[in-house]
């Protein structure tokens, strides 16, 4: 991470030709357990990771923008004056989409300086782990600070939000930014996603033995197109059905008379959240009463509910799974919005290496891409390093 500060610092002075005026970083998340939860209005568990993205930012005299980042070559540049969705496009939606954002949050982009912005993480993307909610949550605390606006962090998180589902057209929640700025070390952030009331959950891991190992099955997904999309759709339709304002409001007891009212794949969506709402709180308060060794049955049924009623993950996912639970996880399930990225495994330190090595062996022997498999400590959020 050292190093990761001195060359986002470095590379800033390089592009722009002077230093910064100061870096800051927000972390990629893990979803511990709440998958496609959090845009019903219900219940998540994600936590913040070691993994992050870090933003230089110098603010100038006149009214431009402009942004380059390590992972794209051009440097895109526009007036302040003509900030708008329609205006923003690829990679560079995220942080300037994030500065549009904050005017529908009170901030007068007229009153405020233009900003040069360097962009580095170790955040995989793709992988299902937050990278876009990294960069926006980066850019929410460096422009906080930079432009004196003293807005709270459950505020960002929704101009955060506001920036992705506007700016970049993926129709996400709330879930990825609320725990990128919120999460503590040792710890996962239990998010209302309706009241948007937050609450830190003890985790415990290290004094339990217990390690997250992440499995990026390297099958790549877009949140923007396709499934995810779909799958919105399908909640809401099941909740204009079943007369809820959200699934949120549909219980595990309501399911019987769900079954009865919709069509067979819209049932098993809804039933998808309506069960996995539930685990969530049956996982906090098991974490509470009992400590993480005891949550690892949760872990598993979240998965096969994600395969077979919500239909997300991809066979990579599932072996990732299913040999992970094979050698020693106490728990596993795919975490993000599916169709690819990372599945999670909760393991004892001491089957750690056997983890690894039984994973890499179940890719290969089915002909899968080797997979990046590697460990994340739950770890605190979006914070100024410099």
């Amino acid at each position: 991470m050292t190093d990761l500060r001195t060359d986002t610092l470095d590379t800033f002075a390089e592009i722009f030709g002077r230093r910064a005026d100061g870096l800051w970083s927000a972390p990629g998340r893990v979803n511990l357990i709440g998958e496609h939860t959090d845009y019903n209005e219900g219940f998540v568990l994600p936590f913040a990771i070691n993994r992050r993205t870090l933003v230089a930012l110098g603010l100038r005299d006149d009214r431009k923008a402009r942004v380059g980042s390590s992972f794209a070559d051009e440097l895109v540049e526009i007036d302040l004056s003509e900030l708008s969705p329609e205006n923003l496009s690829g990679w560079s939606a995220y942080p300037l989409g994030l500065a549009w954002a904050l005017t529908e949050f009170g901030v007068d982009l007229d009153a405020v300086p233009g900003f040069d912005i360097l962009i580095d993480s170790n955040v995989p993307v793709g992988a299902g782990l937050s990278s876009s909610a990294a960069i926006e949550c980066a850019v929410a605390v460096a422009l906080n600070d930079a432009w004196q606006l003293g807005l709270d962090r459950p505020t960002l998180a929704r101009v955060g939000q506001r920036a992705e589902n506007v700016a970049v057209g993926a129709p996400t929640g709330i879930m990825d930014q609320s725990a990128s700025l919120l999460g503590q070390a040792d710890a996962a952030v239990f998010l209302d996603c309706r009241s948007l009331v937050s609450e830190v959950v003890p985790l415990g891991l290290e004094a339990a033995g217990l390690e997250i190992v992440i499995i990026d099955t390297g099958v790549e997904h877009a949140h923007a197109t396709g499934g995810y999309a779909e799958r919105r759709a399908s909640c809401e339709e099941g909740a204009r059905v079943l007369g809820v304002e959200s699934l949120r409001d549909v219980s595990v007891a309501d399911l019987d008379r769900a079954r009865d009212l919709l069509d067979d794949v819209t049932f098993r969506r809804v039933r998808h959240v309506v069960t996995e709402n539930q685990r969530v709180l049956d996982t906090v308060r098991t974490l509470r009463e009992q400590g993480p060794t005891a949550i690892g049955e949760l872990l598993d049924a979240s998965h096969v509910s994600m395969r077979d009623d919500f239909e997300i993950s991809v066979p990579e996912l599932d072996l990732a799974v299913e040999t992970a639970q094979a050698n020693g996880a106490i728990g596993a399930r795919m975490t993000g919005g599916g169709f690819g990225g990372s599945a999670i495994a909760l393991v004892p330190s001491e089957n750690l290496s056997r983890v690894f090595v039984a994973i890499d062996g179940a890719f290969a022997e089915n002909g899968f891409g080797q997979p990046d498999v590697f460990t994340v400590t739950p770890s605190e959020g979006a914070k100024r390093e410099d």
